[in-house]
């Protein structure tokens, strides 16, 4: 099973964010690199590099990383 901090570690690499910025806490609406195409390109990585699948309409939903965290199965 993916562990949370190997997830957390794909988004910060994806939005070039230092380590430590994302948290499991984090919301994504405070994140400035969070925007809808770096979201699209965070799930579309989840599934290519780490094997999760987020269905669409739940991803579209997701307001943080504890959610993506719990969709991702690691919550």
């Amino acid at each position: 099973m993916t562990g949370q901090e190997e997830i957390i570690a794909l988004i910060e690499e994806l939005l070039k964010v230092p380590a430590g910025t994302i948290t499991v806490d984090t919301q994504i609406a405070d994140v400035e690199e969070w925007d809808s195409l770096a979201h699209v390109m965070i799930i579309g990585e989840l599934e290519s590099a780490l094997g999760i699948s987020i269905p669409l309409d739940d991803a579209i939903e997701l307001t943080c990383v504890k959610e993506l965290l719990e969709k991702a199965g690691c919550v």
